[in-house]
C-alpha cells in the first residue's frame, strides 16, 4: 500500500499546478496578445506550465508505484498512458509542449518498470516505451496534421496515411509483445488478441477473436474481467484449464477498462502471462523449504549462520534456554559482544579455520547460564558465498551431559584405583575385576581371583549365618556395610570395613555387585592407643586425671551406699626440678617411672594410683573404716609406707639418686564433697607438708582453706585496685646533714573503697607471688616520673630526687630497662633525679644480668641504691662489682643503735665499707635527734625517718618543702 501522506502530497501538487495553470489561462484570456514578443513570452510560460504539470503527473510513476500489487500497477500505467494520450490531443498544436508532457509523464513509470526486474514489468516497460514512441509519433503526426489543417489542409492525405501507419505499428507492437494481450467488448467477446495470447492457450488468433468468454470451460477468470466493465481493475492468478486445447497452466491476468470518446466503457484490455514455470519453481522451493524446516526441527543442536567477523545472520534452536539471549536479539550482534572472551575466542578460531580449510570440527567451549555451566561442541562449514563476505553454517551441540558423564567416568576410574580395596563381581558373585589396592591389602593378584568367588577371602571369625545375613541385606536393601574379619593370601586375619552395593539394570534386575574393603588394622591399634592415652599416662602407665576423676566419682557414690570413708593422697616429689635441670629430662623420666612402680606396690588391691602430670601423683584409697579417726589412721599408715618407699635410693642409669616427697591427705565420707574440692583439699595439705620441711605428710585443715579463700579474695581485689587506680604514692623526705631536703622515697599505699587504708605488708607479698607487682611497679615508676616532671619546673625543689623500691620480679623482666628509659623520655625528666632502690635478694638471681641492667640505666644517669643493706646476702665480692651509688642502712640497725653495741658495730662497718667503695650512705628509720647525731659522728650524712617526716600525700609533702 502507498503511504497516504505521499498520496496527499502528490494530489496537493497536482491541484497547485492546476490552479496555477488555470490562473495563467485566465490571465491570457483577459489580456489578449497583440504582438509577437508577447505571444512568444506567453508561449514560453505555457510550455513551462506544461513541463511542470508533466513532471508532477509523471512523479506518480515513482511515488505511487505499488511494488506488489499488479492491479494497481496496471491502473497507474493506464492512468499515465491516458494522461500522455490526452497530452497528444490537448497539446499537439505545440509539438514541444506535447512532447515534453508525454516524456515527463511516461519516462518515470518506464524506468520504474525496468527497475522492478520481473518479466511482466520488463514487458510492460517495453510496451510503455513503444507506447511513448507511438505517442510521440502521434504528437508529431497530430502536430503536422493540425499544421496542415492550419495551412489549408495541404497535406491531409499524407496525414491520414501516417495515422494508418502508426496504427499498424501499434498493432504490430501488440502482436509481437512477449506477453499476451487481448481486447474484449462489454459482452466479454474477444475483439483482438496477439500471438502470444494464442500461444499461451495453445490456440490461434483466428480461433480466439470473436470468442464469447461466457462459453469457456474455466470461468474463474470471468470475475476479474467483469470488474473492468464496472470501471475497476481486475486481477487473476491461478491454475487455468483451456477450453479449446489441452493447455493447463498457471496464469497471471491483469485487466483494465477501455473507455470510448464519451468516457463510456466499451470493454477492456487484458495482459496475461504464463507463470507455470515460476509456480513450479515456487512449489519446488516450498517443498525444499518444508523439508529443510522438518530437518531443522529434528536436529537437537543450535544452528547459526555467522559471518567471518562473528556476526549472527540467522539462528535456529529447539530450546531458547541454550542461547545466551533470545534469538531475535542475537541477529545483527557479533559473537565477542555476547559471549565471554574465552568462549568467543574459541568460536572465532573455528570460523577462521573453516575459512581457510573449508570446515572446522570438534572445538569445545564453556559458558555459564542460570542452569549452571554449559558445554558446546562446534562443527563449522563455509557456505558458497562471495569471498568478500563469507558466511558459515555453525552447528553448536550441547555436550553438557556428556561432559558430566566423562567427568563421572574419570572420577569413577580414579575412585576405583583409590586406596580402598575394590572388587566387582557379577550377579553370581563371580569376581570380574579388582583394583591395585585389593592386591596390596589381600595379597591376591587380579589373575588369581578373577573368575573366582570371594570364598577364599573368608576368615573363620564369622559363621555361615553372618554371611547369609550380609547377602540377605544386600538382596533386600541393595547394600550392606559393616565390620568384618577377612583372610589375606598369607593366612593373616585382619579387620576391615566391608561395603557391598548391588547394581541394577533398567528392569531393576541385579547385574553386578561392587564391594569395597578398608583395612582398619591401623585404625584399631590407633583406637586402642587413643583409648589408652585418654585414660592413662603414657610415661608411667598409671591412670591419668580423667580416669582418676571417674574413679573418684564412683568412689564417692560407693561410699554413700556402703557408708565407708576414703582418702585422697596428693604426692609431690621434692626438688624434682633440680634433678631435671642438672641431669636432664631423660633421667627425670626414669625417676617418675620408678616412683610409679613403688607407689603401686604400696597400695592395696582396689586402690588407684594416678599421675596428674609433672611430678604430681594422687592415690585414691577406698573402703576405709567408717570411723573417721580409724580411717585417718589407715590413710596415715599407707602414706608413711609411701614416704618410706620413696626415700629409698634410685638407680637412674649410672646415677644413684636420693629423693623425698611431700604428701597431702584429704579424707572423704558421705558428706557430699565434690571431686574438685577433694583434689583441692589434698593439694593444699601437700603444700602444708612442704612448708613443714618436706618429706612429711599433712592432713587437710578447714581453717587453712578459709585462709586460702581470703587470699583469693585479696588477689581479686588487687586486680580491681589496679583497674580502678586505688593506689596512691606517699612521700617520705630524705635530708642531708644540714637538715636540707635532698630527696624523697615514694611509698605505695592502697586506699580500699570499703576497707580503707591497707598496709603494704598485707598486699605487697601477694603482688610478688601473683605477678601483679610488675603492673604496680610500672605504675609507681610512671607516677614518680610524672611528679619529677612537675617539680623540675619549680625552682626551689627542682633538684629533689625520688627513690623507688624495685622488686626482683620487676627488675628481672627482659624489657625492664627499655620501659624505664621510655618513661624517662616520655616525661622528659633529669634521669639523675630518679633513684631505684634494689634489695639484696635481686643479687641472688642472675647476678651478671643485674649488672648489665644497672649499667644500661646508669649510662643515662639513673641512680641505684642497695636497700636494707646488712639484712640479707651481703657479699663484699658481689658488692664491689655492682655499679651502685648508695647503700641504705636498714632501720633494724638504727632502731637500737644508741644502746646495742652489735648494731653500732654493724653500722660502723657498713659506713666504712661504703666509704672504701666510694658509695654514699643513707640511714632509714631515724626517729630521734640522738640517733641522727650519732650517725653523723660516725660518717653518715644522709637520713630518712620520722624525725624528719612521716610518709605523706604529695600535697602535704610539698607543703613541708621550702618555698625559696
Amino acid at each position: 500500500m502507498i503511504d497516504s501522506n505521499v498520496i496527499y502530497t502528490w494530489l496537493s501538487l497536482v491541484i497547485l499546478v492546476a490552479l496555477a495553470r488555470s490562473a495563467l489561462a485566465i490571465s491570457f484570456k483577459r489580456n489578449p496578445a497583440d504582438d509577437y514578443l508577447t505571444t512568444l513570452s506567453r508561449l514560453t510560460k505555457f510550455r513551462t506550465g506544461v513541463l511542470i504539470a508533466g513532471i508532477v503527473y509523471g512523479s506518480a510513476g515513482f511515488l505511487m508505484y505499488p511494488s506488489n500489487d499488479p492491479q494497481y500497477q496496471m491502473f497507474l500505467i493506464f492512468m499515465l498512458a491516458g494522461m500522455s494520450a490526452g497530452a497528444v490531443v490537448s497539446y499537439s498544436a505545440d509539438i514541444i509542449s506535447a512532447t515534453a508532457y508525454s516524456v515527463t509523464v511516461l519516462i518515470p513509470i518506464i524506468i520504474r518498470l525496468f527497475l522492478a526486474g520481473d518479466n511482466l514489468s520488463y514487458a510492460m516497460g517495453l510496451a510503455a516505451i513503444i507506447y511513448l514512441s507511438f505517442m510521440l509519433m502521434s504528437v508529431l503526426h497530430i502536430y503536422r496534421s493540425q499544421s496542415e489543417n492550419i495551412f489549408l489542409h495541404l497535406e491531409a492525405s499524407e496525414h491520414e496515411e501516417t495515422v494508418r501507419t502508426s496504427e499498424e505499428r501499434y498493432r504490430l507492437l501488440l502482436t509481437h509483445l512477449p506477453i499476451g494481450i487481448f481486447h474484449y467488448d462489454k459482452n466479454l467477446v474477444i475483439t483482438y488478441c496477439n500471438e502470444c495470447f494464442a500461444k499461451i492457450l495453445n490456440s490461434s488468433v483466428e480461433n480466439l477473436v470473436g470468442l464469447d468468454m461466457h462459453t469457456i470451460k474455466d470461468k474463474s477468470v470471468l470475475l476479474a474481467l467483469d470488474k473492468t466493465l464496472a470501471g475497476e481493475f481486475g486481477f487473476y492468478e491461478d491454475y487455468y484449464n483451456a477450453t479449446f486445447s489441452n493447455a493447463k497452466k498457471w496464469i497471471d491476468l491483469t485487466c483494465a477498462p477501455i473507455l470510448n470518446q464519451n468516457g463510456k466503457i466499451d470493454g477492456g484490455i487484458a495482459i496475461i502471462q504464463d507463470i507455470t514455470t515460476r509456480k513450479l519453481a515456487e512449489a519446488s522451493f516450498n517443498s525444499i523449504a518444508e523439508q529443510l524446516n522438518d530437518t531443522l526441527s529434528a536436529i537437537p543442536d543450535i544452528l547459526f549462520e555467522l559471518g567471518l567477523d562473528g556476526q549472527y545472520y540467522s539462528v535456529h534452536t529447539p530450546n531458547e534456554d541454550l542461547l545466551v539471549m533470545p534469538s531475535t536479539e542475537l541477529i545483527g550482534k557479533k559473537v565477542p559482544q555476547v559471549l565471554p572472551p574465552e568462549a568467543s575466542n574459541i568460536i572465532m578460531a573455528a570460523l577462521h579455520e573453516a575459512h581457510e580449510q573449508g570446515s572446522s570440527q570438534g572445538k569445545q567451549y564453556q559458558r555459564q547460564s542460570p542452569q549452571g555451566a554449559l558445554w558446546f561442541e562446534l562443527s563449522v562449514a563455509r557456505k558458497s558465498s562471495p569471498d568478500e563476505n563469507p558466511r558459515f553454517v555453525v552447528l553448536s551441540r550441547d555436550i553438557s551431559e556428556r561432559k558430566i558423564t566423562e567427568r563421572d567416568l574419570r572420577i569413577s576410574a580414579i575412585a576405583f584405583e583409590a586406596q580402598e580395596s575394590m572388587m566387582v563381581s557379577d550377579a553370581n558373585k563371580v569376581i570380574l575385576r579388582v583394583n591395585k589396592a585389593f592386591t596390596e591389602v589381600t595379597g591376591y593378584t587380579a589373575e588369581e581371583v578373577v573368575g573366582q568367588t570371594s570364598l577364599p577371602l573368608r576368615s573363620n571369625m564369622h559363621d555361615t549365618n553372618f554371611y547369609q545375613s550380609i547377602w540377605s541385606s544386600v538382596n533386600s536393601k541393595g547394600a550392606w556395610k559393616g565390620e568384618i574379619y577377612s583372610r589375606k593370601k598369607n593366612g593373616e586375619i585382619y579387620p576391615g570395613i566391608l561395603s557391598i552395593s548391588a547394581v541394577y539394570d533398567i528392569n531393576n534386575v541385579v547385574t553386578h555387585y561392587v564391594s569395597t574393603l578398608v583395612d582398619i588394622t591401623k585404625e584399631k591399634i590407633t583406637a586402642e592407643e587413643i583409648q589408652f592415652l585418654a585414660f592413662y599416662d603414657p610415661l608411667t602407665g598409671l591412670p591419668n586425671r580423667r580416669l582418676l576423676m571417674d574413679r573418684l566419682s564412683h568412689a564417692l557414690m560407693t561410699n554413700v551406699r556402703k557408708d565407708k570413708d576414703g582418702a585422697l593422697l596428693f604426692i609431690d616429689l621434692d626438688h624434682f626440678k633440680t634433678l631435671n635441670d642438672t641431669l636432664g629430662h631423660d633421667v627425670g623420666d626414669l625417676l617418675l617411672q620408678q616412683v610409679a612402680k613403688r607407689l603401686t606396690t604400696c597400695v592395696r588391691e582396689g586402690d588407684t594410683v594416678a599421675r596428674l602430670g609433672g611430678d604430681e601423683y594422687v592415690v585414691l584409697l577406698e573402703n576405709l573404716s567408717e570411723q573417721a579417726i580409724e580411717a585417718a589412721t589407715q590413710a596415715e599408715a599407707i602414706s608413711t609406707k609411701i614416704l618410706s618407699a620413696l626415700n629409698e635410693p634410685y638407680q637412674l642409669d649410672s646415677h644413684e639418686y636420693h629423693n623425698t616427697s611431700s604428701i597431702g591427705v584429704a579424707l572423704f565420707s558421705n558428706h557430699g564433697q565434690s571431686q574438685e574440692d577433694l583434689l583441692k583439699h589434698a593439694d593444699i595439705a601437700m603444700y602444708q607438708s612442704k612448708k613443714a620441711g618436706r618429706n612429711t605428710l599433712r592432713f587437710f585443715d578447714p581453717a587453712m582453706q578459709q585462709a586460702i579463700h581470703v587470699r583469693a579474695d585479696m588477689e581479686r581485689e588487687l586486680r580491681r585496685a589496679i583497674e580502678q587506680q586505688q593506689f596512691q604514692l606517699h612521700y617520705q623526705v630524705q635530708t642531708d646533714h644540714k637538715g636540707n631536703a635532698i630527696g624523697a622515697e615514694a611509698l605505695i599505699r592502697w586506699f580500699h573503697p570499703e576497707r580503707g587504708l591497707i598496709p603494704p605488708l598485707q598486699f605487697i607479698p601477694m603482688t610478688e607471688e601473683t605477678g601483679l607487682i610488675s603492673s604496680i611497679g610500672e605504675w609507681v615508676i610512671d607516677t614518680a616520673c610524672a611528679q619529677l616532671h612537675t617539680w623540675q619546673h619549680i625552682e626551689p625543689i627542682r633538684d629533689i630526687s625520688i627513690s623507688i623500691n624495685i622488686s626482683a620480679k620487676q627488675f628481672h623482666q627482659a624489657d625492664f630497662s627499655e620501659k624505664v628509659l621510655a618513661t624517662i623520655e616520655r616525661y622528659d625528666i633529669n634521669p639523675m633525679l630518679l633513684k631505684l632502690e634494689l634489695t639484696e635478694s635481686i643479687l641472688l638471681e642472675d647476678f651478671e644480668g643485674t649488672i648489665a641492667t644497672i649499667n644500661t640505666l646508669k649510662k643515662i644517669g639513673v641512680m641505684f641504691s642497695l636497700d636494707d643493706f646488712g639484712t640479707g646476702y651481703s657479699s663484699l665480692q658481689y658488692l664491689k662489682r655492682l655499679p651502685l651509688q648508695q647503700l641504705k642502712i636498714d632501720q633494724s640497725f638504727v632502731r637500737d643503735i644508741l644502746t646495742d653495741s652489735s648494731d653500732q658495730a654493724i653500722v660502723r662497718t657498713i659506713i666504712a665499707m661504703a666509704h672504701s667503695l666510694e658509695l654514699e650512705v643513707i640511714a632509714e628509720g631515724v626517729e630521734t635527734e640522738a640517733q641522727r647525731q650519732y650517725l653523723l659522728e660516725i660518717g653518715c650524712k644522709s637520713f630518712q625517718g620520722y624525725l624528719f617526716g612521716k610518709p605523706m600525700p604529695i600535697t602535704e609533702f610539698e607543703a613541708t618543702l621550702p618555698e625559696d
